[in-house]
């Protein structure tokens, strides 16, 4: 990291040579200058998100001048790599990176084919590097790297006649996640990026916590480090290796204080409009890491947190799903081979909406329509039917009506004494992945949710558990929602099967916000000696989401899969009795 006092103006990171030896200012002359303009355009959380996402998810928030917001539809592969090769125009040096998350939990264009439309679709927006995400390991490390390095799927085979997949063209940096056994990461933990004389190093790491949001199956043998310490580690080794100009690619992310995707989070101080995890990492991360790529929380920010040093040092998040990517400036020196990073305001980097008024990229409209014609037997076919739109992955209260749906339809399957005898059922809002939307896009609107559509709404095909847990186990779930490590600061709220029901108290503080006395089933206050059958996917089963009371249980029933259960429930469900959005109203939250 070089911190030079320079001044800069206002357009395109073009940089006054206020500070640097005479003939060193990037502007022209033949003579090759001493600093050159790298323009990074980076995003995170991709999620195999190829055709534009539907319901609240398929827009970002804009924030006004008059204070009020505005909803923007944006996502679409076919509009984001319009958007890149937009803003590449007229940049000699552009490089493409990603924080993780590119593939897993995707809709079924994507899902139900292992995620391989989605590697080709990245390796035509020509991205250059991504970090390793936890939805990189939902199908565990032998389909990862066969994401990275291609061959056909050990099942299902090869999904086009005559095409073997070729993997991706770029690397998948896993610096952070080490083999147990042999201690080793499993994936490169570096890439350097070279152009001419220009040499920028990127380190990839994802969430030390990855293994409590993935199924135990998934991460079997890896190890995951601390995110900081790894960083630095690498940092030096770059250094040692003459690479000076470094940028960290970081699958954890921060909760800015507004989720407009242009909210200023400097204001009123350097990072002061950013909270969670990425603020103590981009605090401790070394000083010779030059800017920090995020992801995670699927969250738009672009901050200044300053380094251990104090220096200025830009984080940044490009939201979810392609709506947004970021453009950011790094001058790079050429003497000292490092990042300039300036005492005075240098362009900030700036998130920019992936607009659905543009062209469409036509290569990316073949590929969606090349894909979608080989899903249309399975994609097409009618699951049931709504009367309106069902949200669940936008919702931003507690209880989402689509988690409700969903617990419901995993009650009922799970009930009948020779399914398991469930009594009740929770869902994790985190699988949740997309709302249901009466009236997809395309469609003629009459409320017919087809296969596509459930499978996007559920697409990890997760094994549901009928276990026996008692009163008090449930209540500790409860309390763990909104406290510990993982819930504390970000809570995670379980959706409840009908039936079920309690007070979350939000003017109290940790385990304190569930109201014990109000826990409910069927009318009756929870007995804690007592033991209850629950349902829950095998993640939750296994203590995902840091619910680690519910690997206690016992008596363990393995059920059809969530997504079974889910279809099965539209499928009671016709034309004329089509499933009515649930009321949300078995979580009375007090404010």
């Amino acid at each position: 990291m070089t911190y030079t006092a320079l001044a800069v103006t206002a357009g395109a990171g073009a940089m006054v040579a206020a500070a640097l030896p005479a003939g060193a200012a990037s502007g022209g002359g033949a003579a090759k200058s001493r600093t050159v303009d790298v323009q990074m355009l980076s995003f995170n959380d991709f999620h195999g998100t190829l055709e534009p996402p539907q319901g609240s998810s398929g827009n970002v928030s804009e924030r006004q001048a008059d204070g009020t917001t505005k909803a923007i539809p944006a996502g679409g592969v076919e509009y984001l790599a319009t958007s890149l090769r937009e803003a590449r125009k007229g940049h000699e040096y552009s490089v493409t990176a990603a924080a993780g998350d590119m593939i897993g939990g995707s809709p079924m264009l994507s899902g139900l084919f292992h995620d391989e439309p989605s590697i080709e679709a990245l390796n035509k927006l020509d991205l250059d590097v991504t970090s390793v995400g936890n939805h990189e390991f939902d199908e565990g490390r032998a389909e990862l790297r066969r994401m990275a390095y291609g061959g056909c799927h050990p099942v299902d085979g090869c999904f086009e006649y005559g095409k073997e997949f070729t993997g991706s063209e770029f690397p998948f940096l896993a610096a952070n996640v080490t083999d147990e056994k042999t201690k080793r990461p499993m994936m490169s933990p570096t890439f350097i990026w070279k152009k001419g004389d220009v040499k920028i190093g990127f380190i990839g790491v994802t969430l030390e916590g990855t293994p409590d949001v993935v199924t135990a199956e998934g991460v079997k043998g890896l190890k995951f480090g601390d995110e900081v310490e790894t960083i630095n580690k690498y940092a030096a080794e770059l250094n040692k290796q003459g690479v000076k100009s470094i940028v960290a690619l970081i699958h954890e992310g921060g909760l800015p204080a507004s989720g407009a995707y242009n909210y200023d989070c400097d204001v009123p101080g350097a990072g002061a409009g950013i909270s969670g995890a990425i603020v103590d990492i981009a605090k401790n991360v070394d000083p010779k890491v030059d800017a920090l790529v995020t992801g995670h929380t699927h969250q738009a920010y672009a901050c200044n947190i300053p380094d251990p040093a104090g220096n200025p040092r830009m984080v940044t998040s490009a939201a979810s799903y392609g709506r947004l990517f970021t453009d950011t400036t790094l001058t790079y020196d050429r003497q000292t081979k490092d990042i300039v990073r300036t005492a005075v305001s240098a362009p900030k980097p700036v998130n920019k909406v992936v607009t659905r008024d543009q062209p469409k990229a036509p290569d990316m409209t073949e590929l969606i329509t090349r894909w979608n014609a080989l899903a249309a037997p399975v994609a097409s076919r009618p699951m049931g039917f709504i009367s309106a739109d069902i949200p669940g992955r936008g919702w931003e209260a507690p209880e989402k009506p689509l988690g409700d749906l969903i617990a419901d339809a995993q009650l009922e399957a799970l009930a009948p004494a020779d399914k398991g005898g469930a009594q009740l059922a929770i869902m994790n809002p985190g699988g949740i992945r997309a709302d249901l939307a009466y009236k997809a896009a395309g469609s003629e609107g009459d409320g017919v949710v087809t296969y596509g559509e459930s499978y996007t709404v559920q697409p990890f095909t997760n094994m549901m558990n009928i276990v026996d847990l008692t009163g008090a186990q449930l209540i500790t779930a409860l309390q763990q929602q909104v406290s510990g490590p993982v819930n504390g600061a970000s809570p995670k709220i379980l959706q409840v099967s009908k039936g079920f029901a309690y007070t979350l108290d939000l003017t109290k503080t940790g385990a304190d916000r569930i109201v014990v006395d109000s826990v409910k089933l069927n009318g009756a206050a929870i007995d804690p000696a007592k033991t209850y059958r629950v349902a829950m996917n095998e993640f939750l089963a296994g203590g995902g989401d840091g619910f680690t009371v519910l690997k206690e249980h016992k008596h363990k029933l393995v059920g059809a899969s969530d997504l079974d259960c889910f279809n099965a429930y539209l499928g009671k469900s016709t034309a004329a009795s089509p499933i009515a959005p649930p009321a949300a109203d078995r979580i009375t939250v007090v404010k």
